[in-house]
């Protein structure tokens, strides 16, 4: 039997967009990570916190894989997590320190798991009741997730006049 891959290369360009967000805060101001869409709405430090928050949740609490204690959010399952404070906003250094530290626990998966350990199902319970989910689909799930929350604060800097992300666009080098 051949050795199994890991299964980076079907994720293969997921890194750059991930890089794109860390890009995106890395040097916002305190005043342009806290810019939202109006009253009630999430502002950008909030949208990329929770971005690193449910990356945690999915691969090391429900899918029981190590490392969140690498990250700001060392209970998986806890209520509030620091991207749910609103009286406490995080700087762009604390978010880096989130995505960059979340994105290990992804490129881990990326290079550990194969092609035969997606199918793999994963119970957890919610509020409805019990859920199935593969690990295909939690990758798939944080993958838009990651894609829509970028979004969501790429048009909050373009209607701000700050530089919007661009999470496909290859650079050169």
């Amino acid at each position: 039997m051949p050795p199994r891959e890991p299964i980076r290369r079907f994720y293969a360009d997921w890194g750059q967009y991930r890089s794109r967000l860390v890009e995106g805060v890395r040097d916002l101001t305190a005043d342009q990570l806290a810019i939202s869409s109006g009253p009630g709405q999430a502002a950008i430090w909030a949208l990329a916190a929770h971005c690193a928050g449910v990356r945690v949740y999915w691969l090391c609490g429900v899918l029981g894989e190590p490392g969140a204690d690498t990250t700001p959010f060392a209970d998986p399952f806890a209520e509030l997590l620091w991207e749910d404070d609103p009286d406490h906003p995080r700087s762009a250094a604390e978010l880096v320190d989130a995505l960059e530290s979340t994105d290990a626990i992804i490129d881990r998966c990326l290079d550990t798991w194969t092609e035969d350990m997606l199918e793999v199902e994963f119970g957890r319970v919610v509020e409805n009741g019990p859920q199935l989910h593969t690990r295909r689909s939690v990758l798939l799930r944080l993958l838009s997730h990651d894609a829509f929350h970028s979004g969501e604060i790429s048009q909050l800097l373009g209607a701000h006049g700050l530089p919007a992300i661009d999470l496909w666009v290859r650079r050169p080098g």
